[in-house]
C-alpha cells in the first residue's frame, strides 16, 4: 500500500508501506473510511521533534473491520469502529479510572495516513457502531477519534460546569472542539482566544461568546476586563507552548482550573508563581477512550457536528499539501480520502 511517511522537517511523502498484518493475538486490521492531519503532526513537521529515521504519520481513524487476531471478543469483521491514538486493554486499574492513556500496557497507535492500518488490543480501543453510518456522518465519527475527545477531555479536565466562565487557548481544531465541548457542558461565557477570521466564525457557531484577539499581558487584561476583574473560571490550554500555558494560569481566577491537552514544547513553569495563584492544574494526553460511546452517540443523534472543524479536504495522494496547508494556517484540519 502507498501512505503517508516523515522523512524530516517539511518532508512528507506518499509512498510504498507494507501493508499491516495481525502480529498479536489481540489485533484488528482496520479498512480506513477516511484519516487526516493532526495539529500534533506539525510539531515533527516543523522540526520541533527530531525524525531519526522515516517515520509513519497518524494517528486518527475510523473504519470497518478487515481482520481480527484470534483473541479479540468483542469487535468483529464488517463492523464500523472507531478508536483512540492511545490503545488500550481498558480493564487495567488506570483504565477503568477513566486514564486509557495511562494504560498499564499502553501503545500508541501509528500509521493512520493509510489506507489500511494495525490497531493492538482492539477490545479494548475500538467502539463499533451499531451498523455502518452514512458517508455523511464519517468526518464527525473521526473527529471524535482524537481532536473531538480531546477537546471534551479539556472541557472536564476544567471542571466545566453550567454558568462557568471559559477561556479556550488555542483556535486549532482542538481549541474549537473544545468550545463545543464547553457549550455542551453548559458554561455561560465561552471565551475563544484567537486572531484568525474563519476560526473566530467557527467558535462562534460552536458557542463562543467571545473573541479576544490580544496575546500575552494585553490578553490576559483583556480577559480580566471582560470578566470585570475576576477572571475565567475554567481555562482551556490547546497549544502547548511556555507562552500559552502561562496565558491560561493568569487567566484563571483563585479557585479556578486550568486543563492542559496541547502536547507540550518549551513549558517551565514557576513554582513560586503558580503557588500564589490558588489554581488548579490537571491535563495531559486525552483519554479519549473513556469518552467514546458518549461522544459517538452524540453524532450519530445529530446533536453535534464536529466534522465542521475539516475545512480542506483531499485525496491521501496529497497528503504533503495537507501538510503545508496546516503549516501555513491555511486549513484548520486536512480531511484525507483514502480512496
Amino acid at each position: 500500500m502507498r501512505a503517508a511517511v516523515l522523512h524530516g522537517p517539511g518532508d512528507v511523502r506518499y509512498e510504498e508501506r507494507p501493508e499491516p498484518t495481525i502480529i498479536e493475538p489481540t489485533d484488528a486490521i482496520l479498512r480506513l473510511s477516511v484519516t487526516c492531519i493532526c495539529g500534533s503532526d506539525l510539531w515533527p513537521y516543523r522540526g520541533f521533534n527530531p525524525v531519526a529515521e522515516p517515520m509513519p504519520m497518524g494517528h486518527e481513524y475510523c473504519g470497518i473491520v478487515e481482520e481480527v487476531g484470534r483473541a479479540v471478543r468483542s469487535i468483529k469483521r464488517g463492523q464500523f469502529v472507531i478508536g483512540s491514538f492511545g490503545a488500550s486493554d481498558n480493564t487495567c486499574l488506570h483504565c477503568q479510572a477513566g486514564y486509557q492513556t495511562s494504560c498499564a500496557q499502553r501503545q500508541w497507535v501509528t500509521g493512520a495516513q493509510a489506507p489500511v492500518l494495525r490497531v493492538p488490543m482492539a477490545d479494548g480501543t475500538l467502539v463499533p457502531t451499531a451498523e455502518v453510518p452514512s458517508t455523511d456522518l464519517v468526518p464527525s465519527l473521526l473527529a471524535v477519534s482524537d481532536v473531538l475527545g480531546t477537546g471534551w477531555f479539556a472541557a472536564d479536565a476544567a471542571s466545566v460546569k453550567p454558568g462557568a466562565t471559559v477561556v479556550v487557548v488555542g483556535d486549532g481544531a482542538v481549541g474549537l472542539l473544545a468550545v463545543l465541548a464547553a457549550r455542551h457542558m453548559g458554561a455561560e461565557r465561552i471565551i475563544a482566544m484567537s486572531r484568525h477570521a474563519p476560526r473566530q466564525k467557527l467558535a462562534r457557531e460552536f458557542g463562543a461568546s467571545d473573541i479576544v484577539t490580544e496575546r500575552g499581558e494585553a490578553g490576559i487584561e483583556r480577559i480580566t476586563e471582560l470578566t470585570n476583574g475576576v477572571r475565567a473560571d475554567c481555562v482551556l490550554e490547546c497549544v502547548g507552548t511556555s507562552e500559552s500555558m502561562m496565558q491560561a494560569i493568569r487567566s484563571t481566577r483563585p479557585g479556578g482550573s486550568v486543563s492542559y491537552v496541547g502536547v507540550p514544547h518549551g513549558v517551565a513553569l514557576d513554582g513560586a508563581e503558580l503557588f500564589f495563584t490558588h489554581v488548579r492544574l490537571h491535563g495531559g494526553p486525552a483519554p479519549v477512550r473513556r469518552y467514546l460511546p458518549e461522544l459517538i452517540q452524540l453524532v450519530l443523534k445529530g446533536h453535534i457536528n464536529p466534522g465542521r472543524v475539516f475545512d480542506l479536504e483531499l485525496p491521501l495522494e496529497q497528503v504533503a499539501d495537507g501538510y503545508r496547508a496546516m503549516d501555513e494556517r491555511r486549513a484548520i484540519k486536512t480531511l484525507l480520502r483514502t480512496s
